[in-house]
C-alpha cells in the first residue's frame, strides 16, 4: 500500500486513430462492445463487493491504521478509488463535471467511518455503471484527455477496472493481516453447481 500509484503513460493510445477508421461489421462491433462493457461492469460490482466485505470486518481504527508513513491506510485507498472512478469514468468518459484532489486522498489522516466509505465507493461505482450502460461501439474509440493522459474511452474503462482490481488486492491483503481471518471469497469453488452463471 504505497503512495506512488501507477497510472497510464501520458501518450496517445497506440493505433487509436487507425482503429477509429477501420470498418467493423455492425453486429460484431455491437457484440464486442456489449461483452466488454458487461464484463467491465461485473468486475466493478465484484470488486466493490469484496471491498465492502473487507470494510465490514474492520473497525474504524483498523481502517485507518498504518505501520509506516509511506503506507496508505485502507481508508486512503478507498478514498483514492472513489476519486479515480469518478474522474475517469463519470467525468472523463461521461462528461459530467467533477472535482478531485488526488493528493488529499492519500494525505487524509482524520478517519472517515467505514460505513461512510462504503457509501461513497458504492455511489461512485453506481455513477460509473450508469455511464457504461449507455456507451456504444463508436463511443469506445472516441478520444479523451483525462488527468493529462490521451486515451480512448475503451482505454479509460480498462484502466479503471484494472486500477480497482489492483487496490482491491491491497485492501484484501491488509484486511487479512489486520484480522487474521480467511475472507472466503472463493468458497463457492467447493461447489461446482455454484459456478454456473458466475464470472471468474
Amino acid at each position: 500500500m504505497v503512495h506512488n500509484t501507477q497510472e497510464p503513460r501520458r501518450t496517445a493510445s497506440a493505433g487509436a486513430d487507425s482503429l477509429s477508421r477501420m470498418p467493423l461489421d455492425p453486429p460484431l462491433a455491437s457484440r464486442l462492445t456489449d461483452d466488454f462493457l458487461r464484463v467491465s461492469r461485473r468486475r466493478l460490482e465484484t470488486r466493490l463487493g469484496q471491498i465492502e466485505r473487507c470494510l465490514g470486518r474492520l473497525s474504524d481504527a483498523q481502517i485507518w491504521t498504518r505501520r509506516h508513513d509511506i503506507e496508505n491506510a485502507v481508508g486512503n485507498l478507498v478514498l483514492h478509488l472513489c476519486g479515480n472512478i469518478t474522474q475517469w469514468i463519470v467525468g472523463g468518459v461521461g462528461g459530467e463535471p467533477v472535482s478531485r484532489d488526488r493528493d488529499a486522498e492519500f494525505a487524509r489522516r482524520e478517519p472517515v467511518p467505514g460505513g461512510e466509505l462504503v457509501a461513497r465507493l458504492r455511489a461512485a461505482v453506481q455513477r460509473a455503471d450508469a455511464v457504461l450502460e449507455r456507451l456504444t461501439p463508436t463511443d469506445l474509440l472516441q478520444p479523451r484527455r483525462i488527468q493529462g493522459y490521451d486515451v480512448t474511452v475503451q482505454h479509460a474503462v480498462y484502466h479503471v477496472v484494472e486500477h480497482l482490481a489492483e487496490h482491491t488486492g491491497q485492501i484484501i491483503w491488509a484486511t487479512k493481516g489486520l484480522t487474521g481471518e480467511d475472507l472466503r471469497f472463493f468458497a463457492y469453488l467447493d461447489d461446482e453447481n455454484a459456478l454456473r452463471g458466475r464470472d471468474p
